[in-house]
């Protein structure tokens, strides 16, 4: 596979469904779960292991607890409890915690179309909860755990180093702190082609498209000099956070190049949408595209600086819970 299924322009393509908008229900089978991991071919990740060249490898996740006891959007706290097995000199530990409320894959069970009330390749609510005769059938239809049994998420990825090109290139004087990342507020798309061109990086068909904005620098820049800010993020609903723009020319871009994409941030997109409809209803409902969320992509821009490069090999296994909705990434990226 060189190139997506079908033209952006063929897009609706069940037209049956106008609240669907973008649409690309049966593109990869009217049957299919995978969506746009269906891109990341056998021969295109083979090509993208062109990218380990040092050996470094950088993680791409956060503790699971660093939103400590106020993640955003209400979700719950991560809770640890290890205990020794006595009499025995042996520990075990149990965790709870929300999927996404530390870095996470968006599943193709998470964000559905609001209007039209469906999910990837037309998946109802009853079908994921196992009511209808398709549910009962396939009681984990759209489940994470497909991604794991395609071999996870896997390629080569891009960073797009927002962030750096505001603080270290000709980014400081465009933006003029226009993007603040808890504010509803955008990086627009001519940024993102204006930071890849600054980087000199140059998209190929089926990469994993990875945006930082600065998130978690300015998150622990807020915990250490503003907690009232905290307290009142955490007290929305949703909150105001800074992210990608909401377009079709974005939308486009994202079609005709990638198969999956991340952020930093804690929605990708900036949030709430300014539009009647959203990218995660077009990304994952539409299109069934993982998006990547809250990635601690610190180290990662620092390493993507000292080589001079921001491509590198992208090794993801979600967690392999069939029917779950989201994973944390358990992500490296390989240098």
């Amino acid at each position: 596979m060189s190139g997506p299924p079908v033209p952006f322009s063929s897009l609706p393509l069940h037209k049956d469904h106008e609240a669907a908008r973008l649409n690309a229900w049966g593109a990869y089978g009217p049957s299919d779960e995978l969506g746009f991991l269906n891109r990341q071919t056998p021969e295109i990740v083979a090509a993208a292991a062109s990218e380990i060249k040092t050996g470094v490898r950088i993680p791409l996740d956060a503790a699971l607890d660093f939103q400590g006891g106020k993640p955003l959007f209400g979700r719950q706290v991560f809770a640890k409890d290890v205990y020794q097995k006595k009499p025995r000199i042996v520990h075990d530990d149990t965790w709870a915690f929300n999927t996404q409320s530390s870095t996470q894959w968006d599943g193709l069970r998470h964000f559905g179309y609001q209007k039209a009330g469906r999910f990837y390749n037309g998946t109802t609510v009853e079908d994921i909860a196992g009511t209808s005769e398709k549910g009962k059938t396939n009681p984990n239809i759209l489940g994470i755990h497909k991604s794991v049994e395609n071999g996870g998420v896997m390629g080569r990825g891009i960073l797009v180093d927002f962030r750096r090109w505001i603080d270290e290139g000709p980014g400081k004087d465009i933006v003029a702190g226009s993007f603040k990342s808890f504010e509803t507020s955008t990086i627009k798309f001519e940024w993102i082609l204006e930071v890849l061109k600054w980087q000199g990086t140059t998209p190929k068909f089926g990469d994993i498209l990875i945006v930082r904005s600065g998130f978690f620098k300015s998150y622990y820049d807020m915990l250490e000099n503003n907690v009232s800010e905290l307290d009142r993020l955490t007290s929305m609903s949703p909150p105001g956070l800074g992210g990608v723009e909401q377009s079709d020319e974005v939308l486009k871009w994202i079609w005709d190049n990638f198969s999956a994409v991340a952020a930093d941030h804690p929605s990708f997109e900036r949030w709430p949408s300014p539009h009647d409809w959203s990218m995660h209803e077009v990304l994952l409902a539409g299109w069934g595209c993982n998006i990547g969320e809250l990635l601690d992509l610190e180290k990662l821009s620092v390493e993507c600086a000292r080589q001079k490069r921001w491509s590198f090999f992208v090794a993801s296994i979600p967690c392999y819970v069939p029917g779950g909705v989201a994973s944390p990434v358990n992500g490296v990226a390989i240098f």
